[in-house]
């Protein structure tokens, strides 16, 4: 088995891509050990010293360090990727624990937010795997769009200005309505 590896945005977190599915819907943001014990995998990761957050896509693995160097903590990363895929067992205990949290929105602006959902899914979403995160809608109120980031997206220093100057202009270019995206 080869593991591919591709660093982030976000220097204190790097993406691999084991070649097999990860995921087969949504996606899975365990930011702490707790949130990782729907996942034999992210428990294995949270193990390794100084590993701070794991999120799985659809076909790739993210890693967020809380401290130390990618270059020590890799080997074992791998390891235990190849490990756990080797060993035939789930990646999450309940897949359907990937499901997203509710949203928000007036039933008036329904016709709005399928149309801004329909454009982060298009858009946004697969250029946001691409850097080992996710954004997903979350609600929207008064022409303010709230996302949620996820993955390597959650802390990157370059968040704001993906926020800021590109999906709040792209919203507000196709849905006049849309005056603000804020992250949640």
């Amino acid at each position: 088995m080869f593991i591919q590896t591709e660093s982030t945005p976000n220097p204190a977190t790097l993406k691999f891509l084991p070649g097999k599915p990860v995921l087969k819907q949504g996606t899975l943001d365990m930011p702490t050990r707790e949130a990782a014990a729907q996942s034999p995998l992210a428990g294995k990761l949270f193990d390794i010293p100084n590993v701070g957050g794991v999120f799985f896509g659809a076909d790739f693995i993210s890693v967020t360090k809380t401290d130390g160097d990618w270059q020590q903590m890799k080997p074992a990363i791998l390891g235990a990727i190849m490990e756990h895929y080797m060993s035939g067992a789930p990646i999450v205990a309940n897949e359907a624990a990937a499901a997203d949290d509710d949203e928000f929105f007036d039933a008036a602006d329904t016709e709005t937010v399928a149309t801004i959902k329909d454009l982060i899914e298009t858009r946004v979403r697969p250029a946001v795997a691409g850097d080992g995160g996710d954004i997903t809608f979350r609600g929207f109120k008064e022409g303010v769009v709230f996302l949620q980031m996820k993955g390597a997206c959650s802390g990157c220093p370059s968040s704001t200005a993906t926020l800021q100057h590109g999906i709040q202009n792209l919203l507000r270019h196709f849905v006049p309505e849309v005056t603000e995206v804020r992250p949640i």
